[in-house]
């Protein structure tokens, strides 16, 4: 079995063999290999332009993005696409496949498809995702293109790893007025009106607008687009590219790389934490709870105590 190191190897001379590997060992979780690729890989990234697609079930998310990448490699652009879809409850494994969605790219060699597993996590990105990300930036991909699963208001993280996200809204769904309750215009970068050729999208498009303008939002732009018939895709395609070239030129739009930093650490961080505390709990203390001898909160005490970790109320006083 090749080492991390030779795959790595294989990945930078564009063996997409390699890629497929590397991703998969990301995705297993092993954290010995993980650790590896990421100390490997990290130091090679920056180069791709990160775009993140996210939206509700149903708004076309799929056929934008195909649009999307036909539009990049007529750009002359390689493009990966890494789709978060939901995950299967019997073997865990990405219940659906952009590669059925993205069949029209599959003789294409400037195109890579790789479906990842949500795994139940809330906010539409699986865990392993800035860990594949990585890894596809690093195998010399122009573009890559991350489409998250859509499973409502919480999935906003795609904004903290994507160098800019769009947010794809439909006609005739509500979801206009969804989208300004659940916060999600202010994470959008571009937003994008899908299905332009049915009715209502031009009043979709207004009441996006509207929304930004009542709530003192700074400007997103709102675009118009029909991928089936190819309308929209390359002002949209225009308007991402110049977005991210100005993030990348203007020293004030860094936070966004140091938020990509903070998830990542944390995300890490906060693994490991669980790991051990997982492993600290004893048959002893969850019998002492069950039995009311001490509540949670103590029990909870006692074991960050035992892990010399901060106890429950952070260092402060609480509620008194």
């Amino acid at each position: 079995m090749a080492t991390v190191a030779e795959l790595v190897a294989g990945l930078r001379a564009g063996d997409r063999r390699a890629v497929a590997r590397l991703l998969s060992l990301v995705e297993d979780g092993d954290r010995g290999r993980v650790r590896r690729v990421v100390e490997l890989c990290h130091p090679i990234t920056g180069r791709a332009e990160i775009v993140g697609l996210t939206g509700a079930p149903g708004v076309g998310k799929s056929t934008l993005a195909s649009g999307l990448v036909a539009a990049w490699r007529r750009q002359g652009r390689e493009v990966a696409v890494l789709a978060i879809d939901p995950s299967s409850p019997l073997t865990g494994g990405a219940l659906l496949g952009d590669r059925i969605r993205l069949q029209a790219h599959a003789l294409d060699d400037g195109v890579y498809v790789r479906s990842m597993a949500s795994r139940g996590h809330l906010g539409g990105l699986a865990w392993a995702a800035p860990h594949a990300l990585a890894v596809l930036d690093a195998a010399g991909f122009d573009v890559v293109l991350l489409e998250t699963v859509g499973v409502g208001q919480g999935e906003v993280e795609v904004a903290a790893v994507a160098d800019v996200t769009v947010v794809a809204v439909a006609p005739g769904m509500g979801d206009a007025v969804q989208a300004a309750k659940a916060g999600v215009l202010e994470v959008g970068d571009v937003l994008c009106v899908t299905k332009g050729d049915l009715a209502g999208a031009e009043r979709t498009v207004a009441e996006l607008e509207e929304a930004q303008r009542d709530g003192g939002l700074v400007r997103t732009p709102v675009l118009r687009t029909n991928a089936i018939a190819g309308e929209g895709i390359a002002e949209l395609v225009d308007v991402l590219s110049a977005l991210r070239d100005e993030r990348c030129a203007d020293p004030a739009h860094r936070p966004r790389h140091r938020a990509r930093a903070h998830l990542q650490v944390r995300e890490i961080a906060v693994a490991a934490l669980r790991r051990r505390v997982d492993e600290a709990i004893t048959g002893e203390l969850l019998d002492a709870v069950a039995r009311g001898d001490i509540d949670p909160y103590a029990a909870a005490d006692r074991l960050l105590a035992d892990l010399d970790l901060p106890d429950t109320t952070g260092g402060s006083e609480g509620a008194g």
